[in-house]
């Protein structure tokens, strides 16, 4: 019969190389501090259910904190939503958005492709607390406005900000503008 799973060790290598305290990973996780310190020390046999919370903390596969060896798992994948990617495009008042994640890492991470035609403005309402966006402009100019914030950005410039308030990206501009965006949510959301 084989072992089982070293999962307290496997936890703690993957926190450790990501330089998360066990207080960060009780917040992402939602599970103690006082029992992540207890699965890491293998004091206590966790439920799968609380294994499933630490591995959503970590941002891994359930499977790298049961697996045996020293390395997770890595994800090597070319385009895994190019057979959706023809079906999730959306265009709607000047804008054309291209969804270039897989649906399965919806309300996770998210990315995307903006085309904003002329004069065109992407209006959102606040985003769930915490929830942060990461801007690109590929190219021409764009005008984002977060709550009481704006900024001006132009081809090769990169904003980040949270989402969690009102905020719009416009193209006051008479050329076309494309923006690589990706949203990425809050660890409780999820």
């Amino acid at each position: 019969m084989q072992t089982p799973p070293m999962i307290g060790k496997n936890i703690q290598r993957i926190r450790s190389a990501r330089k998360l305290t066990l207080n960060v990973l009780s917040e992402r996780s939602g599970v103690s501090k006082a029992m992540l310190s207890q699965i890491e020390s293998d004091k206590v046999n966790p439920t799968v259910a609380t294994v499933w919370k630490i591995a959503r903390g970590l941002n891994v596969e359930l499977n790298d904190l049961l697996e045996a060896d020293d390395e997770p798992k890595r994800v090597f994948s070319l385009n895994p939503a190019a057979e959706e990617s023809s079906k999730m495009e959306k265009k709607q008042n000047g804008i054309t958005i291209r969804i270039l994640s897989p649906l399965s890492m919806v309300e996770e991470l998210e990315m995307y492709l903006l085309t904003f035609e002329p004069h065109a403005s992407l209006e959102s309402e606040p985003h769930y607390s915490g929830t942060q966006e990461y801007l690109t402009v590929v190219k021409g100019t764009v005008k984002v406005t977060v709550g009481d914030n704006t900024a001006e950005l132009k081809r090769g410039d990169f904003l980040m900000y949270h989402c969690d308030t009102e905020h719009a990206i416009r193209n006051e501009s008479a050329q076309v503008a494309i923006v690589h965006m990706v949203v990425r949510f809050s660890p409780d959301r999820r």
